[in-house]
């Protein structure tokens, strides 16, 4: 009897606990939808930045970053080793073609100038006095030739008259033998005094040669130390402005030390660098294109360096534009290479909403309700993202950061 009671009061404990437990899960699942019904989520058209979805060109590009040069850009100089004497004008000063810059103290070089001249000097005497030794010896050869050739006409005639007496019986054939050898030997001294004048001659000639040698290196270097003297007035070769002038005056400079710098601000270019993990998309004649503020401006690569510095890689940009009025020496730019192009292709305004990846969820506006919708993405540049699905021309895009409602289906936008 008493255990039958125990069960009945069981089991209405347990009716009791179901029932608790389904008007509690009851309860939960009317306030979700109590809260979602009434607590919708909620933006307005202030908070938000839209595009509409078009056809037009699409240019994918990768970022690097610049900096606007001059052009041209000069350099001038030391052409000796120096001090500085005189500053005459100031970075950021307007030259003009031969107009006076800098001047350097030259007397230490004007002292060189003068030594090389009188080694010069000294040499075109040596030449002379070669040439005089040389001229002499031709004078004594020629004479020593005709005294040795009338010794040996009168040798001649004395072997003549000794056969004529051996003939007639009045000499001897010894007087005869005699005669002869007295004209060899006179013969042989005649040759013996050529070769050893010509032999003479020509070791002149060979020193003479070597002296015109030595005189004309030492021209040369004249010739190049005048013309840097001249170069250490420092001028101006070209109209421009001064954009840095070494102003420690008395301090020393050597041959090839920067004195000035002169930019013609008439045309620019752009220096432009990137991570070399990139290196393989650049490429010569490569379109680029340059922001500055709200500003584009269009060029190519003309050169990549082949040098990498901490993994940098360099590269110039021609400007298409290369006067235009926003540009300035030294300003930072941005710079995108374009990669790839593509006409006619569905394309919305790029925004923090597209994070880079092919697959996105983004909002598309509709008559106040913006409703999520997966899109694939193609090409894209710092304007533009391409479309390949999800979206058709004329759609509202949400184009600004939505992520704080990435779980929301739909969100409502008021205005």
């Amino acid at each position: 009897m008493d255990r039958a009671i125990e069960e009945e009061i069981s089991s209405k404990k347990k009716k009791k606990t179901y029932l608790l437990v389904f008007v509690i899960v009851m309860v939960i699942a009317a306030s979700i939808w109590f809260i979602r019904f009434y607590f919708k989520p909620e933006l307005t058209r202030a908070d938000i930045m839209t595009a509409k979805v078009e056809t037009g060109i699409i240019e994918n590009t990768i970022n690097a970053t610049g900096e606007v040069l001059p052009e041209f850009e000069e350099v001038l100089t030391s052409p000796i080793n120096a001090s500085i004497k005189d500053v005459l004008m100031d970075a950021g000063n307007r030259v003009n073609k031969g107009q006076s810059i800098l001047q350097l103290d030259k007397s230490v070089t004007e002292a060189d100038f003068g030594k090389l001249q009188f080694q010069m000097e000294s040499k075109e005497n040596e030449i002379r006095k070669l040439k005089l030794d040389l001229e002499k010896s031709f004078f004594d050869i020629k004479s020593n030739n005709s005294i040795k050739q009338l010794r040996i006409s009168n040798l001649k005639d004395g072997v003549s008259s000794a056969k004529r007496l051996l003939k007639a019986g009045g000499g001897t054939k010894e007087d005869v033998e005699r005669a002869e050898l007295d004209l060899k030997v006179a013969d042989l001294e005649k040759l013996q005094l050529e070769n050893e004048i010509k032999s003479k001659q020509q070791t002149m000639k060979i020193e003479i040669r070597e002296a015109e040698i030595a005189l004309a290196i030492q021209k040369n270097e004249l010739d190049a130390l005048k013309r840097k003297l001249d170069l250490a007035d420092v001028i101006a070769t070209r109209p421009g402005v001064i954009t840095w002038v070494n102003k420690n005056i008395g301090s020393s400079v050597r041959e090839g030390d920067a004195l000035v710098r002169i930019a013609d601000l008439s045309g620019f270019k752009v220096a432009g660098s990137m991570s070399d993990n990139l290196l393989d998309k650049i490429h010569k004649n490569m379109t680029a294109i340059i922001r500055i503020g709200d500003t584009q401006l269009r060029g190519s690569i003309v050169n990549i360096s082949p040098a990498i510095s901490n993994a940098i890689v360099s590269f110039d940009i021609q400007l298409n534009q290369k006067d235009s009025k926003v540009l300035r020496p030294n300003q930072k730019v941005d710079v995108f290479l374009v990669t790839d192009t593509r006409n006619n292709v569905l394309r919305v305004a790029n925004g923090a909403a597209f994070n880079g990846a092919n697959l996105q969820e983004i909002f598309v506006l509709k008559n106040g309700v913006a409703e999520r919708r997966t899109v694939k993405t193609g090409l894209s540049n710092f304007d533009f993202i391409e479309i390949l699905s999800g979206l058709k021309v004329g759609d509202e895009v949400i184009t600004s950061d939505m992520g704080d409602y990435k779980n929301a289906k739909t969100v409502t936008i008021s205005n």
